[in-house]
């Protein structure tokens, strides 16, 4: 991949094709919004559940936030899994679009996003994680870090073929 000049290095998105073209706005508006806070993200990160949570953040501190992002009342509806989220994160939050109706649970704080930026709305008190399940989380998304860059930077190296056990 390579960022000419006509390029805003904003622009350029990584997209999974799991999200709808609404997602993946809201997405950017929260990592934006993240990055500002201090926090460095991944999308898309693995949970050692089977589930992938949609933004993951983690700041200098070790504080782990994950977002949950709504697109829509139906998507919202469609889904069940995020408490399961609660036992990988200190923060629990779910990102909307602007015209969505707030009938998320107050168990999670709520993030409002465009593709420009997000603002937190409700704030969600924090649940410390335990020593052991913060280390695991931390190890996976270093992990996945990594190895996003590595495909970035050799493209022919296929990712599944690291050795995830040490």
């Amino acid at each position: 991949m390579t960022v000419t000049d006509q390029t805003d290095v904003a622009d350029l998105v990584i997209l999974d094709g799991r999200q709808s073209p609404r997602a993946a706005e809201v997405q950017r508006g929260v990592c934006r919004m993240f990055r500002a806070l201090g926090f460095a993200t991944l999308t898309e990160l693995p949970l050692s559940t089977g589930h992938r949570a949609d933004v993951v953040a983690i700041n200098r501190k070790g504080d782990i936030w994950i977002t949950e992002i709504k697109s829509c009342v139906q998507d919202f509806r469609s889904d069940a899994k995020w408490p399961e989220y609660w036992g990988h994160c200190d923060r629990l939050f779910f990102a909307v679009p602007q015209d969505m109706p707030d009938i998320l649970p107050a168990a999670a704080g709520l993030i409002v996003a465009d593709r420009y930026g997000a603002e937190i709305v409700r704030e969600v008190a924090g649940r410390p994680l335990p020593p052991a399940r913060r280390k695991a989380v931390l190890l996976r998304f270093a992990m996945a870090g990594a190895l996003r860059l590595d495909s970035v930077l050799e493209p022919l190296i296929d990712p599944t073929m690291a050795r995830q056990d040490g």
